[in-house]
């Protein structure tokens, strides 16, 4: 195999330098640290190759790398562990993952030895799915050699999760139900201040009624202790209240109005009372968990799954804020919880609204057609309630009617809000969740399904004039082109 090669130093950039040339020299210094690492993992497979054989009965060999990859001697590691100066574990990892990269993602090998990757990115998916077997892993290769090049790393890995949980699901059920018997609460120690951390590895669902928990806990604590406290520090209180179970009955049902037929006069006055310690626990018992925690917006959850895997009970739903999980896992996260299905919107329809707020079904449409943040290089991992529905261009009192609608608005954090409307930014949607950013210094990227694409002025320009309505797409380039500087 050939060795990628690289100048010993990348180039510097020159005093006096403009914005446009700093950023220039900024890409391709990054595409240089990408071709490095690259010619590292091909030092590890030729290494590996090199010693691809025992040298007697005595020499044991080892397989790092996935089904499919070949051995290596196991002695032979540590002393390129030595020469990289890193522990030999590490330098395993780099020959597994460079193992499989070569001989189980041929197509994602590609995209990294372009240098249009993050190495690293490729090597998780490597680990994620290393239990397949050499037939298996094809489709996860194909998903993420499509995907690597312009997604975040953490929707990169969340496609290599589902689609190993495609590849082989009998194994996912297995690796879960092993997976259960490895659940904790464990304590670290004090610090100085006398605090310690509780880490718990729990269920989704019962982290999620934890969570609610603890945050309605922290809402009752507010109005006595809110002036002194802040929102994080009440839910660390509030979490403390879990280990007095009495007390915490007490203090929810103090804050808990039960329901009352409308019919009748009965009193709804909190129902503690010191001598009624018995009628209480009773009347805690017969009210549903979801009243008791109030969980509000954390009631919403968002799951993508199809007909056929419900019906079929096989099959991958992605869960906004949680990820791909096995399709026979739902109702562990959703538990005994009330669930009301909403439809699935029509994304043909054209909305629009002369207000500046956004209505909710126009927010509906706006998030399903996004499908997330639309900030360049952002994951896609911001839920539908912590985003700002923006208007792309500027909202005009003055302006026309139907300003406000799918064709003019994009989900974002608040922070990349903040960044568009303060930091020079400027964007503009150019189709269906399709959104084309510029930069203060001219560089223009395009933000739709296939993640982030880097575009050329040129072509920047001609979707920035194109029509409403017209839709431009350009064929990806091939080769890597050094700007001209």
């Amino acid at each position: 195999m050939s060795i990628t090669t690289l100048r010993a130093e990348p180039r510097q950039a020159p005093r006096g330098a403009t914005g446009r040339d700093l950023l220039d020299f900024a890409t391709e210094a990054l595409r240089t640290r990408r071709l490095a690492e690259v010619a590292e993992l091909e030092l590890a497979i030729e290494w590996a190759v090199v010693n691809g054989h025992p040298r007697d009965e005595r020499d044991p060999m080892v397989t790092p790398g996935g089904d499919g990859t070949p051995s290596v001697r196991d002695h032979s590691i540590p002393e390129l562990a030595m020469a990289r100066e890193t522990h030999p574990a590490t330098t395993r990892a780099l020959i597994a993952d460079g193992l499989d990269l070569v001989h189980r993602f041929p197509l994602t090998w590609q995209v990294v030895k372009a240098g249009r990757c993050e190495p690293w990115v490729a090597r998780k998916v490597a680990v994620i799915s290393r239990g397949l077997l050499s037939d298996q892993v094809a489709r996860v290769d194909r998903a993420t050699a499509r995907a690597v090049a312009g997604h975040a790393p953490s929707t990169v890995l969340e496609i290599a999760r589902a689609k190993t949980i495609e590849a082989d699901p009998e194994t996912h059920r297995g690796e879960r139900e092993r997976s259960r018997h490895e659940r904790y609460v464990r304590l670290s120690r004090a610090d100085e201040f006398g605090y310690r951390h509780v880490i718990a590895r729990v269920t989704a669902g019962d982290a999620a009624w934890i969570d609610a928990m603890v945050d309605r806990v922290a809402d009752i604590l507010a109005l006595e202790h809110g002036h002194d406290h802040n929102h994080d520090e009440l839910r660390s209180l509030a979490l403390g209240w879990l280990a007095r179970p009495v007390e915490l009955l007490k203090l929810l049902l103090e804050h808990t109005q039960p329901k009352t037929d409308p019919n009748t006069t009965e009193s709804t006055q909190p129902a503690w009372a010191p001598d009624h310690l018995a009628h209480t626990v009773e009347r805690l018992c017969a009210l549903p968990a979801s009243q008791l925690a109030r969980l509000r917006g954390r009631g919403r959850l968002f799951v993508h799954v199809t007909e056929e895997a419900l019906r079929a009970r096989e099959g991958v739903a992605r869960i906004e804020g949680v990820g791909p999980i096995d399709v026979t896992a739902l109702a562990d996260v959703l538990g005994h919880a009330h669930v009301s299905v909403t439809p699935v919107l029509d994304l043909r329809l054209r909305r629009r609204s002369d207000a500046y707020e956004h209505p909710e079904m126009i927010k509906d449409h706006v998030w399903s057609q996004s499908g997330g943040d639309c900030f360049p290089f952002t994951p896609r991992s911001a839920t539908r309630d912590t985003v700002d529905f923006d208007h792309a261009v500027p909202y005009d009192d003055t302006g026309p009617p139907g300003q406000t609608g799918p064709h003019n608005s994009g989900p974002l954090r608040r922070r990349h809000h903040r960044t568009k409307t303060l930091g020079g930014f400027t964007t503009r949607v150019v189709g269906p969740g399709r959104h084309l950013w510029r930069t203060p210094h001219g560089l223009a990227y395009l933000v739709d399904h296939s993640g982030t694409t880097r575009l050329t002025d040129r072509q920047a320009s001609a979707m920035t004039e194109a029509p409403d309505g017209v839709e431009l797409y350009f064929a990806p380039a091939l080769t890597y082109e050094p700007p001209i500087l």
